[in-house]
């Protein structure tokens, strides 16, 4: 109990704080790439922690002396006692449905999002067959549109599709850029990243740090684009294209380079580049990773003293409980 304790504790702290202090963190805009993992790694801890207490009070430990025999026969006194004090059976089995119940709502949402994501791409893919021209030295699809608009469709057969009033209004590098940018959506696989957030939010749509997570993610994916963009053309040039872009639309399921915020991503653009450094980066990657490291590390504690202590992996009780109610 007292680990289910400490892992619930933590889950809640990390994501009262996470969705509080990610979204005014100065850094984040600096380095999109390394703030999407430090999202990412937050909802991840606190998925992995809830679900872990859940699995601590269903299966707690205790240790025990002796051999195999010694320790077999140990886990049956201790399941006898935990399921006849009163409500060991129920607490036991309170954690397990916490832990699954979790598990399989994410998956399902997951599952459900991706799913959904991937066919409305293929939809649209086979309509292109039908109404737009392949651009062999662009390598985009051109759809013939009196709107301005450029994205893409990421995942198997991914493809880049511009209007043709997009072809007609970008200057030559612009055009370059908008399509590094679409390729670096591609490259980076960001449908995944935001396959995951949408279903998080949508599998538990009352939790801030979700719901703050998806927004956060949809502009850090355009960020993490636009910084790979600049690297081959130049931010002013990027700045443009996007200004030229600014308002259009996309299909469902595509990322569109005038999507997240566009006004904000152009600001960063025409601003001063302050790329955070080498050092703060290893930094902040190394808490994420440390983040989603500790509920591991919390809940495996008493199955590592159990390795030393020939421990069976069932009570928290001390084995002369488990003695005394046989």
């Amino acid at each position: 109990m007292r680990i289910a304790v400490l892992l619930l504790s933590y889950a809640v702290a990390v994501g009262t704080l996470a969705s509080v202090l990610l979204p005014r963190a100065g850094w984040v805009p600096r380095a999109p790439r390394l703030g999407i993992w430090v999202w990412q790694a937050a909802c991840g801890t606190v998925v992995v922690s809830v679900a872990l207490a859940g699995l601590a009070v269903a299966v707690p430990t205790v240790p025990v002396s002796g051999g195999l025999a010694d320790m077999l026969h140990a886990c049956v006194l201790a399941l006898r006692a935990q399921y006849a004090a009163p409500g060991g059976a129920a607490l036991a089995a309170s954690g397990a449905v916490l832990a699954v119940s979790l598990l399989g709502r994410l998956g399902w949402s997951l599952a459900a999002a991706l799913t959904t994501a991937r066919r409305a791409r293929s939809r649209h893919a086979a309509a292109l067959l039908l109404v737009g021209r392949h651009r062999a030295d662009l390598g985009v699809t051109v759809l013939d549109d009196v709107r301005p608009a450029a994205y893409c469709l990421p995942g198997h057969g991914h493809r880049i599709v511009l209007t043709s009033a997009a072809l007609a209004a970008l200057e030559p590098d612009a055009l370059k850029a908008v399509i590094a940018h679409e390729r670096a959506h591609i490259r980076q696989r960001h449908h995944l990243v935001l396959g995951l957030a949408e279903a998080l939010h949508h599998a538990f749509p009352r939790l801030p740090l979700f719901v703050t997570a998806e927004l956060e993610m949809r502009r850090l994916v355009e960020l993490a684009a636009d910084d790979e963009a600049t690297a081959r053309t130049g931010a002013l040039t990027l700045a443009g294209a996007l200004v030229e872009l600014a308002g259009a639309g996309a299909p469902a399921a595509a990322l569109a380079a005038s999507g997240g915020q566009v006004a904000g991503r152009v600001r960063r653009l025409l601003g001063p580049q302050r790329p955070l450094g080498q050092a703060a980066s290893w930094e902040l990657g190394l808490v994420a990773g440390a983040l989603l490291a500790l509920p591991l590390v919390v809940a495996a504690e008493p199955a590592v003293a159990a390795v030393g202590m020939n421990a069976c992996p069932l009570m928290d009780a001390p084995l002369q409980a488990a003695d005394a109610s046989a």
